[in-house]
């Protein structure tokens, strides 16, 4: 598809353009899915963001230039903006898997050379449409049709026998300090709440706790696997959810 080129459009629409885009991308939509929707080349959202970034929104007004002196060009902005949205930060040789501003301000300064607060960081990111959350942990084992398959025909048949014996059905879960565990927030794109995938293979201390549908608790440390491997009820427990 053919670019629009800038130069045949009204000094006035041209400032309404570059302001629109640099909301949207603050809003949370990706600057590259917005310059495509307008019909720009790729390479001109990041120049806006980078003219924002200096002067605020008078410097994208058409002819003004006034604001300090850029730190970031627009093609580091866009080289920042997909490594935070693409990279988990062990990729890069962080020893933490949550992005953190005072993370990101060494990134920068390792590969560009450019110094930033991690106040001014913070700033940078919530320009981009980045903000900061709580990701979600997932057992990446999960399977959502085992999943399904077990609500749908394995737990009927759970409490049919637990209503014929008068038995109590406990659900089960573990919980303790993990050698991978990764405590804090991390930024990405607003509405897009990252998944922290884990593996079994750790260490730490562990306990267990069961609850049952009426919300009634009980709380054991691990040596509860025991007994419930003697009394074989393990082949009724859920997949990974």
């Amino acid at each position: 598809m053919k670019k629009l080129d800038g130069r045949k459009i009204s000094p006035e629409a041209m400032e309404e353009i570059r302001i629109r885009a640099v909301q949207r991308v603050q809003a949370g939509e990706s600057p590259e899915i917005v310059i495509k929707t307008l019909g720009f080349a790729r390479a001109c959202i990041y120049n806006w963001l980078a003219r924002y970034r200096a002067g605020g929104w008078q410097a994208l007004k058409t002819g003004s230039r006034s604001g300090r002196p850029k730190k970031l060009t627009g093609s580091q902005i866009r080289w920042i903006y997909r490594t935070i949205r693409d990279k988990n930060p062990m990729q890069l040789k962080f020893s933490f898997a949550l992005w953190t501003r005072s993370m990101i301000a060494m990134l920068i300064k390792r590969q560009f050379g450019v110094k930033l607060s991690s106040t001014s960081v913070g700033r940078l990111l919530k320009q981009l449409g980045f903000s900061c959350q709580k990701p979600l942990y997932r057992a990446y084992q999960r399977d959502s049709e085992l999943v399904r398959q077990w609500k749908e025909n394995v737990f009927p048949e759970i409490q049919k026998r637990a209503k014929k014996e008068k038995a109590t059905i406990y659900f089960h879960d573990e919980s303790g300090i993990r050698s991978d565990f990764h405590s804090g927030t991390t930024w990405v794109l607003k509405g897009q709440t990252p998944v922290v995938e884990s593996t079994g293979a750790r260490f730490g201390l562990n306990m267990m706790a069961v609850i049952t549908p009426r919300r009634s608790l009980h709380f054991s440390d691990i040596q509860i696997v025991p007994i419930l491997l003697q009394l074989d009820v393990y082949k009724f427990l859920a997949p990974l959810v």
